[in-house]
């Protein structure tokens, strides 16, 4: 039986997650970082509202107290507290009494699920409304409804948190996943817990690149980010946006805008040793925030990883979108993958053959069989030769292993024996 007791820490943290009404800004956001900063040493950045960033502006800051629907008898037929998607996320406040001709302009619900509610949203556009299942909506009856979203929209800020681990280099991986949905686990607790995670196993050594792990609002949040860290950007040179971790589906990666880089080959060589399943799409601009990252003005290499797409799966956008929706197997493969895919891009060096003039003795340092007739043992020396003949500082173990059509982790392995004998060092020019 699979060990799942890494996967059930994660969904326990999701769990804990999964009550709080989370958006773009707001309370609910605060409440979040500050259980991942039980986790991990996050800093926690507040940027006020009104604050120009690129072409946007950072919005006023929206917080939610109650909400509720009550018909003429006094009886709450929607109430926030029992489900916060019930709520047109961001609405303004209102408290009135309205007629159900009224009332059903700012009702949204599912006709083809009629048992879920829908989660909609109206961050720039100031409106109010309630999301209801369809079963709901077909009930009401004419009546007077008295309709409260107790709510605020004020200056305040923006929220984000941001985890950095320093490595051997200054240059930087960026891994990112947004927190500006409520409870919705899939769409985006999933991926704030594989996250957290994987900074929590990078903080136990120090790794060869420096990690940047995000935890910001979708769009705006990635906007505010990047103007505000501009001028350092430069020292991003991978990256990934996390989402959509704890569903069943097999793995999509969705390449960086360059689509050539050095994490786009990585994530593909990974995901089809795991699964020839998985998918590799192109890039285009709409999605997450890797269109933020990957704008004309940045153009970083970074990419997106996630299971079933956004848009791909009924439950999407909700309340299907559950904590049973999402397992606890399926978030440790998640983990999994994403840290097969850090270990690789730490190993994936590029070195120097100190005796490249011909073959080296390799029986004489112990490296070479006398005997023949071992498949492994041929494997592992023919690994050795592909090793030595494309470390000339130009060719990464990755290059040389999709050359040599050879499993990464035996030209790694071969790597490290080359390098214990003292026949390869490690070209170090390209390291800033």
């Amino acid at each position: 039986m699979t060990d799942t007791s890494l996967g059930k820490q994660m969904h326990s943290l999701a769990t804990m997650m999964f009550p709080i009404c989370r958006s773009i800004t707001g309370n609910g956001v605060r409440q979040t970082l500050n259980i991942l900063k039980e986790e991990i040493p996050l800093v926690i950045y507040e940027v006020p509202s009104g604050t120009k960033v690129f072409d946007w502006e950072v919005p006023k800051e929206w917080n939610i107290r109650e909400a509720y629907i009550k018909n003429s008898t006094g009886e709450k037929i929607v109430d926030f507290k029992n489900c916060n998607l019930h709520v047109l996320n961001y609405s303004t406040p209102i408290n009135k009494k309205i007629s159900l001709e009224e009332l059903k302009k700012h009702l949204s619900s599912l006709p083809d699920h009629p048992d879920w509610i829908p989660y909609r949203t109206s961050y720039y556009k100031e409106d109010w409304g309630f999301c209801i299942s369809h079963n709901q909506l077909q009930n009401l009856t004419e009546d007077t409804y008295d309709v409260c979203i107790d709510s605020t929209l004020t200056q305040g800020h923006l929220t984000y948190g941001e985890c950095f681990i320093p490595g051997e280099l200054s240059d930087e991986v960026l891994i990112s996943a947004h927190v500006c949905h409520p409870s919705l686990p899939n769409d985006n607790l999933a991926g704030i817990s594989v996250v957290t995670y994987l900074a929590k196993e990078l903080l136990k050594s120090k790794p060869r690149y420096s990690y940047r792990f995000l935890f910001i609002p979708g769009t705006i949040g990635a906007i505010t980010w990047l103007s505000i860290n501009e001028l350092h950007t430069h020292r991003i040179k991978h990256g990934l946006v996390a989402s959509l971790l704890g569903d069943p589906g097999t793995f999509t990666y969705k390449r960086s805008r360059r689509g050539d880089t050095e994490i786009d080959t990585i994530v593909e060589t990974v995901l089809k040793s795991r699964n020839p399943d998985n998918k590799i799409i192109e890039f285009f601009p709409y999605g997450y925030d890797e269109r933020q990252f990957c704008s004309p003005g940045f153009n970083l290499a970074v990419g997106c990883l996630s299971r079933t797409p956004f848009g791909q799966y009924a439950e999407y956008h909700t309340s299907a979108d559950n904590l049973e929706f999402i397992k606890a197997e399926i978030l440790e493969d998640s983990y999994n993958t994403y840290l097969e895919i850090v270990r690789v891009l730490e190993a994936n060096k590029k070195f120097l053959n100190t005796n490249p003039k011909c073959e080296p003795q390799l029986g004489k340092r112990g490296l070479y069989s006398l005997k023949g007739g071992d498949n492994d043992a041929k494997e592992f020396q023919l690994a050795l030769l592909w090793v030595l003949n494309l470390s000339d500082g130009e060719h990464s173990l990755l290059d040389i292993s999709k050359r040599a059509n050879m499993k990464f982790e035996s030209i790694r392995f071969a790597a490290s024996k080359l390098e214990e004998c003292d026949l390869l060092k490690e070209a170090r020019k390209n390291w800033t």
